[in-house]
C-alpha cells in the first residue's frame, strides 16, 4: 500500500501563517550540519567539530547523552564521546535546538525562554521514553519531535505583544482555536513552516502541523503518514503524564489524551510503569 501524502500548504494558507511573521532564517552553521549529515557517509569529525566549537552546543550534546534516555555506561565530560553516543540524527537535533533558541535571545526575555527550553527537553525526554517502551517507533526522532513541536510559540510571542497573555488565560478552548481566532494562525502551522525552512525531515514537519487536529486519530487525516501520526501520539502521552506528574491540569493535550493512548494501544498498566520510569527521570 502507498504511503499516503500529506496536503501541502496552498498559498492562500502560507500567507495567512507568514503575514507579519519573521520566521528566523536557518544559520549557516544549521546548513553546512545538514550538508554533512545528509551524506551517504557523513564525517564525524566534520560535524564534532562544529559542535565543539560552540560552548551551547557542547553543553546541550553533554546534557543530551548523559540523560537517562541515551546514556550507556559512566557518564561523559567528552564532547567527541557525547556526539558519537547520540549519533547523527541528534547531532543535528543539537544545532538546530540551540541555534533557534539563540536566533530568539534578544528579543525575548531570558526567563521566558529557560523555562520554554526546559520544558520543551523534558517534554523531549519523556516523548523518547515512551517511544522506547513501543515498537517501530524511533526514540531518538520523537525525542527530536517532542524539542520541537512547540517551537513557534516564542516566535508568534516575539511578533505579537499580547500573546504571552494568551498563553497565560484560563483555556476556554485549545490554543490553535485561540490563536487562529486573534491571529489568523497558529503555533502549529507557523511551526511546520519553521521546520521546512530549517531543513527538518518533513514526517517531523507533518507532525508539527497536526498535532492539535481535533480529528487526528480519525482515518486518513490529509493523508498524514503513520510515522508522523506516531510521533505525535508518543507525545501527546508524555505530555499528559508530564502534567500529573508537576501536578498541573493538561490543557496541552486534553480529549486527544485518550485517544493517543488508544491509538498507541497502552493499557493501564503500562501507563502507570511509564509514570513511574518517568518520575524517576526527573529525579535525576
Amino acid at each position: 500500500m502507498d504511503t499516503p501524502r500529506s496536503h501541502e500548504l496552498t498559498f492562500d494558507e502560507m500567507n495567512h501563517a507568514l503575514a507579519g511573521i519573521d520566521i528566523p532564517p536557518c544559520p549557516a552553521t544549521v546548513a553546512a550540519v545538514m550538508a554533512e549529515a545528509q551524506k551517504d557517509s557523513p564525517d564525524i569529525t566534520v560535524l564534532t567539530r562544529i559542535i565543539a566549537g560552540d560552548v551551547g552546543m557542547s553543553a546541550f550534546a553533554l546534557k543530551m547523552a548523559n540523560s537517562v534516555l541515551f546514556r550507556r555506561g559512566s557518564v561523559t565530560d567528552n564532547v567527541g564521546q557525547a556526539i558519537a553516543r547520540l549519533g547523527t540524527r541528534n547531532i543535528i537535533c543539537i544545532v538546530v535546538a540551540v541555534s533557534l533558541r539563540n536566533s530568539m535571545a534578544d528579543a525575548l526575555p531570558a526567563d521566558f525562554l529557560d523555562q520554554f527550553w526546559s520544558r520543551s527537553a523534558g517534554t523531549a525526554l519523556a516523548s523518547g521514553m515512551v517511544a522506547r517502551k513501543l515498537r517501530g517507533i524511533p526514540a531518538d526522532l520523537a525525542y527530536t519531535y517532542g524539542l520541537f513541536h512547540d517551537a513557534a510559540i516564542p516566535v508568534l510571542m516575539r511578533r505579537f505583544p499580547d500573546y504571552a497573555g494568551l498563553l497565560e488565560q484560563p483555556p476556554e478552548r485549545s490554543l490553535v482555536e485561540a490563536e487562529n481566532a486573534r491571529y489568523h494562525c497558529s503555533h502549529a502551522v507557523v511551526g511546520a513552516l519553521l521546520a521546512r525552512n530549517w531543513g527538518l525531515p518533513r514526517n517531523l514537519g507533518d507532525a508539527i502541523r497536526h498535532h492539535h487536529d481535533p480529528d487526528l486519530y480519525e482515518p486518513g487525516l490529509a493523508g498524514l503518514a503513520a510515522e508522523s501520526r506516531d510521533l505525535i501520539a508518543v507525545t501527546q502521552v508524555a505530555e499528559h503524564l508530564l502534567s500529573g506528574l508537576r501536578g498541573e491540569a493538561d490543557h496541552e493535550v486534553g480529549e486527544l489524551y485518550g485517544k493517543a493512548v488508544a491509538y498507541l494501544g497502552l493499557d493501564e498498566d503500562e501507563l502507570r510503569d511509564l509514570g513511574d520510569d518517568l518520575a524517576e527521570a526527573l529525579k535525576g
